[in-house]
């Protein structure tokens, strides 16, 4: 479910030097599909030209309210866009819209929106924190528009402090959140986990794998897409923090099992793509092990809880969550050691996926998976991105709440 695809985006640009982040924004929209129509006030048009704008949407840029196309060209631009985005938005333009006032064809055209409208500030640090500009943001955000950012950094004038217009990458996470929210899973409770995680044999080493976490966090944001309210438990990573998720942080298997267990107790879907340590060693030692003279250093393993089993113990308790579904990195007998994990642990279904494949598992983009439902029928899947990956398990999720009446 690309979000994005064939949404109807209104831009609006006012005259700060972040305008020409304004044209990266609507590049990076148009490339995910998204038909995209600029509004730029007579002071943006002055850092940035409409033909710019043109020329990387393919839509008619507007810079003029008494335009040759029609004298209520507003009306059409207000009433056909799913959402009007303002980025950069001055403390003028601010002040403007908190005041109900319509002076161009941006602040008129905001009037005249029925959609949602999403607000990106750009301005010195000293006038963002001025009294008035919070007074209006903070009028703005009560009307229901989204505030994004700003964000802290070098300004145009050479000081330091909160003014900048966040990054167009920041943003899209944002416009894909608000574009969402009226998808199937809304009002459905979803937990992800992603990412290996840490068990500690002193305070400076851990055993762990090569999990990468790109494979959860592409759940998560399929689930977000499609409407859901998202908890993410992740282990380390260096991911970008996903827009809209409700992100736990936690190192070892133990502390991953207790996040799992308390945000399941009122979920409707679990995906358990994190790949948890199966070992831990016996005991933590409380200071550094010093190499010395050591010629051998022996480490006793035990196991870590199994996750999966707790949350099917849980769910024969208390009906929740609805819909469990397993991952499982194998090295051989994919499909024979899927089945038999799906039946122990009592999945709805479970992604397997050969981690020695060149294509598929811990440090490529791409993954090659079978998905095996609960009485062990598989459904094997080319070569996919593990966005794509992600898309197809949550249409199997989809599939399932349909059967279940949802």
């Amino acid at each position: 479910m690309p979000v994005l695809k064939d949404k109807h985006i209104l831009l609006g640009v006012t005259g700060s030097i972040a305008a020409y982040k304004a044209a990266d924004l609507a590049s990076k929209l148009t490339q995910a599909g998204a038909h995209v129509e600029t509004i730029l006030t007579d002071a943006a048009a002055k850092f940035v030209v409409p033909l710019t704008f043109q020329s990387v949407t393919g839509h008619k840029a507007y810079a003029n309210l008494w335009s040759d196309d029609a004298h209520v060209i507003h009306v059409g631009l207000g009433e056909s866009a799913q959402l009007l985005v303002i980025a950069p938005a001055t403390a003028d333009v601010i002040a403007k819209l908190a005041l109900g006032l319509a002076d161009d064809l941006l602040t008129v055209t905001a009037l005249a929106a029925r959609c949602p409208i999403l607000v990106a500030p750009a301005m010195d640090g000293g006038m963002y924190e001025h009294p008035a500009t919070q007074a209006n943001l903070k009028t703005l955000a009560e009307r229901g528009v989204t505030i994004v950012g700003p964000a802290e950094g070098r300004m145009a004038s050479g000081l330091m402090g909160r003014g900048r217009m966040v990054e167009p990458q920041e943003l899209m996470g944002h416009i894909r959140f608000a574009l969402s929210r009226g998808g199937p899973f809304v009002g459905r409770k979803f937990v992800v986990t992603a990412g290996g995680t840490q068990e500690a044999i002193d305070p400076v080493r851990f055993i762990s794998n090569h999990s990468s976490g790109k494979q959860g966090f592409a759940l998560a944001q399929a689930a977000l897409d499609r409407g859901a309210d998202v908890t993410l438990i992740t282990g380390p990573n260096n991911l970008t923090p996903l827009v809209g998720v409700t992100l736990i942080n936690v190192r070892s298997a133990g502390e991953m099992g207790e996040a799992v267990l308390g945000e399941c107790a009122d979920a409707d879907a679990l995906i358990m793509a994190a790949a948890v340590a199966d070992f831990k060693p016996e005991t933590e030692v409380g200071q550094k092990i010093k190499r010395g003279a050591l010629a051998v250093y022996e480490l006793r393993l035990t196991k870590t809880a199994d996750i999966l089993a707790a949350v099917a113990e849980q769910k024969e308790r208390i009906g929740k969550p609805t819909v469990t579904v397993g991952f499982a990195a194998e090295t051989q007998n994919l499909i024979e050691n899927a089945r038999e994990k799906v039946i122990r642990k009592k999945l709805s279904l479970i992604v397997a996926n050969d981690v020695t494949a060149p294509d598929s598992g811990f440090f490529v983009d791409t993954n090659r998976v079978t998905i095996v439902d609960g009485a062990g029928g598989a459904s094997e899947l080319p070569v996919m991105s593990k966005t794509e990956v992600a898309e197809a398990v949550c249409e199997r999720i989809e599939r399932l709440f349909m059967k279940k009446g949802w």
